[in-house]
């Protein structure tokens, strides 16, 4: 929704300050400038994306208006489901996790905590970080480079979307001057005309040069920033939950082990002493 508005700003703020000087939005719009230059970006957009990467941005485009799903309820669910999980392995050892594991959404563990559950990606790191070790194929010490590269892949996944977007952004200012270019080339087939129909021919063409600059910088390179912004998130996510189950897999103390990713998290999402000791109580006591 921020998104939304932040749009709502920017081209608010532009046709307002351009009709109070006096401009009429209707010489604004020219749809064969933004052909031009709309369809020129799409198509090298398509010439440098391979399909998996224009899949990624779509998706990524979608999640810049529905934000970041890393919120601090995503991280509360996480180290309950995580504590309960550490619980049963002490209690009964990491052979009574198996069921939890090989199928996340058939446990009782994780249907206890929606938002989790639903993290098809949150669920097969959880599996692919305690399956190696219930199934003795890795030391426990040695599941954190696992966890790494898989995070690392991630990472470089959902760069490629943002470059793609960003290097569109950059170019549409270049499409801009020549949607302008092209307008000038009609003018001047048209330069012993009357004085009124150039000028509408130049201010068309000018208005390429405009709308290649407003695109790239007031909508295509910030929804390029924000979609950086969620990959960092998404990152900042996985490797809290690495850490946490590593310090576990060390030997720390279920409750330590979520202590020690807890204080590497941002306030804004970062649970309180507090709210976490709330959560461990609700967990101990069945609760959850």
């Amino acid at each position: 929704m921020i998104v939304i508005v932040g749009c709502l700003v920017v081209t608010g703020c532009v046709l307002g300050g351009f009709m109070w000087a006096g401009g009429h939005v209707g010489a604004l719009i020219h749809p064969s400038e933004i052909l031009t230059i709309g369809g020129a970006s799409l198509g090298a957009l398509i010439i440098m994306s391979p399909m998996s990467v224009l899949k990624g941005l779509v998706a990524g485009l979608i999640q810049t208006l529905k934000g970041s799903p890393y919120s601090k309820k995503a991280y509360e669910e996480t180290f309950s489901a995580l504590y309960e999980l550490f619980r049963i392995a002490r209690r009964d050892g990491l052979l009574a996790l198996e069921g939890h594991i090989a199928d996340p959404h058939k446990s009782a563990v994780f249907a206890k905590y929606p938002k989790l559950a639903a993290d098809h990606h949150a669920t097969e790191f959880i599996k692919g970080a305690f399956g190696p070790v219930i199934d003795g194929s890795v030391r426990p010490e040695d599941v954190g480079n696992l966890m790494e590269i898989e995070i690392k892949a991630m990472e470089d996944e959902h760069h490629c979307p943002v470059a793609a977007l960003q290097t569109t952004a950059d170019g549409l200012p270049g499409f801009g001057i020549v949607a302008a270019v092209l307008g000038i080339v009609i003018t001047m087939g048209h330069i012993d005309g009357p004085v009124e129909e150039i000028g509408h021919l130049v201010g068309a063409a000018l208005v390429g040069t405009f709308l290649g600059i407003l695109a790239s910088y007031g909508f295509l390179g910030p929804m390029a920033a924000k979609m950086n912004y969620i990959g960092h998130c998404e990152g900042t996510y996985f490797r809290t939950v690495a850490c946490i189950l590593q310090g576990f897999f060390n030997g720390m103390q279920p409750k330590m082990a979520i202590e020690t990713g807890r204080r590497g998290l941002g306030h804004d999402v970062r649970p309180t002493t507090e709210e976490i000791e709330k959560l461990f109580k609700t967990v101990d006591t069945g609760g959850a």
